[in-house]
């Protein structure tokens, strides 16, 4: 498929002829080229192939599902992956979610809808372009080669430099899109490094999960709060959080999150 040197790509997966003919129309008035898979298996290959900046996958694919269809796609690109699904269980969306998915559609959907949350995904700050051949490391992000080591956290007197963050022994360079716990980075993924470093920067804040979803997601979110709750959650698992007694995030009940006292451990 011919295109614009710098349009944008979508990769629509989708097994349901009538449902991916209406996404790639959705799609293509937003200004996307738009490469088309009718399963799971075509889906990855064609993510190898042509590394979309944007996924929309089906749940329920004839072959293989569309969480695992995600959860093998993760490691090869950073691209944002909205799921669309008939079911309107709640389990499927937070394992869609926990998995790497940004956000869900439920059928049948409106594609003025589809249309609004594509354009506020991309009115987010997006990350450059993978090597295919490599992990995702960083949050949205790829490690230059020859691979250099991680950078040591940031001491107390490096905390003045624009754009890095210190909280205790937590250090994120939001420039190089890095966090580090105890000098040892992070394996975050783009949205978890946003929410992290949003609550780190104000850290006496309590900060609204309508606040953050605005902030990361973008404006036409304030209804799906749960985004943030899976997101929260699958960051406190990576920053080893005990939820009893959380050691940076505090759950502000009724309102949103707040990080804890710095301590100097």
């Amino acid at each position: 498929m011919t295109s614009e040197p710098d349009a944008r790509v979508a990769l629509v997966i989708e097994d349901d002829a009538d449902v991916r003919q209406l996404l790639v129309m959705t799609l293509g008035m937003n200004g996307f080229t738009i490469f088309e898979a009718a399963n799971g298996r075509q889906g990855v290959a064609l993510v190898r192939e042509h590394q979309p900046d944007l996924v929309t996958l089906d749940l329920n694919l004839p072959d293989i599902d569309g969480v695992e269809v995600c959860r093998q796609i993760r490691p090869l690109t950073d691209a944002y992956v909205i799921m669309i699904t008939a079911r309107q269980d709640e389990i499927d969306r937070l394992i869609g979610l926990e998995i790497g998915a940004d956000d869900f559609v439920v059928k049948p959907f409106s594609p003025r809808e589809v249309g609004a949350r594509v354009n506020a995904m991309f009115r987010r700050p997006r990350s450059t372009v993978r090597n295919v051949t490599q992990p995702l490391i960083k949050a949205g992000t790829e490690r230059s080669a020859p691979e250099a080591p991680s950078a040591p956290p940031v001491s107390p007197e490096q905390d003045d430099v624009e754009g890095l963050l210190r909280h205790g022994p937590l250090s994120i360079d939001q420039e190089g899109r890095i966090a580090l716990l105890d000098g040892v980075e992070l394996p975050l993924t783009r949205i978890e490094f946003d929410l992290l470093a949003a609550l780190v920067s104000g850290p006496r804040r309590v900060w609204q999960r309508e606040t953050l979803l605005s902030r990361i997601w973008g404006d036409g979110w304030v209804n799906d709060q749960h985004l943030v709750e899976v997101h929260i959650r699958n960051l406190r698992k990576k920053l080893g959080e005990d939820t009893k007694a959380p050691r940076f995030i505090r759950t502000v009940r009724g309102v949103g999150y707040r990080m804890m006292p710095a301590s100097a451990d």
